[in-house]
């Protein structure tokens, strides 16, 4: 296995262990501030130093993990399960209903996925439901084509046929063999689609359209420090370490399940 990948894997593991275990990895609380301790550089201040309100940097990125990644989990799964419903409806319905499914899907894909979630958390206002959903909903199209285009190929197949044929009701077709094969490979898109996730969390947060404040996030304590790069880069410069981190990480494990999988559908 290349190196990078088994790097990317090591850093998703710990990734991991932040967010189950943040306590194990830091003493003190994201919201514990000292105002007489603020804006010491690292290692005065602790691993990462403090910010302007006197508060650990490290323990607000350990903590902040949480926030990042259940977003972009939440809205994965919001993608997926709206995009698997679409994409199945398409594929099994009639010509009239899989015509106006694609058009509506050319719709919301014509968008940018940062700009239609900004719209969407702009109408209903800020706060992590509303962006687990915005950023869900920006993301159904992805996961729709696909299923909308495996559920043609195997519709088709022959022993779908033959299982009509026998008398095998619709909805057992549906579930036992429609459903597993045009799912196959959403797993390895909603893992490479997760890291776009992340990133548009964090640049919801980052103009304030994210969870609100004193909410340790990571793209929210990006817009915190921008304000004092020049006296102390490390309030910003941390948290967006965090984000590439964790972003390349889980594009870098996406990609490699992808490969291996393209690798044994033509094997």
């Amino acid at each position: 296995m290349p190196w990078g990948v088994v790097a990317a894997s090591a850093v998703l593991v710990l990734v991991l262990l932040v967010v189950a275990f943040p306590g194990l990895f830091t003493s003190r609380g994201p919201l514990e501030a000292d105002p007489l301790q603020a804006f010491l550089p690292p290692g005065q201040g602790g691993l990462l130093g403090t910010d302007q309100l006197g508060r650990s940097v490290w323990s607000r990125v350990a903590y902040g993990a949480r926030y990042s990644i259940f977003i972009a989990v939440a809205a994965t799964v919001v993608g997926v399960l709206v995009g698997v419903a679409i994409g199945l409806a398409a594929g099994l319905g009639g010509r009239v209903t899989d015509e106006v499914t694609t058009r509506g899907l050319d719709v919301v894909a014509a968008f940018p996925a940062i700009l239609l979630a900004i719209v969407l958390v702009t109408i209903v206002g800020p706060g992590i439901p509303t962006v687990i959903v915005a950023l869900g909903i920006a993301s159904v199209p992805r996961y729709a084509r696909i299923v909308r285009a495996e559920t043609h190929v195997v519709r088709r197949s022959g022993y779908v046929e033959q299982s009509v044929t026998f008398g095998l009701r619709r909805s057992t077709l549906v579930v036992r063999h429609v459903l597993p094969h045009a799912v196959v490979s959403v797993p390895i898109l909603a893992t490479i689609g997760l890291g776009t996730c992340i990133l548009a969390a964090s640049s919801l947060s980052f103009i304030g359209l994210g969870p609100k404040p004193p909410s340790p996030e990571w793209g929210a304590m990006l817009s915190d420090g921008r304000n004092y790069l020049q006296l102390a880069w490390w309030i910003s410069v941390f948290p967006g370490v965090a984000i590439v981190a964790v972003v390349v990480a889980v594009s870098v494990v996406g990609r490699r399940l992808q490969r291996h999988f393209e690798h044994r559908e033509q094997s």
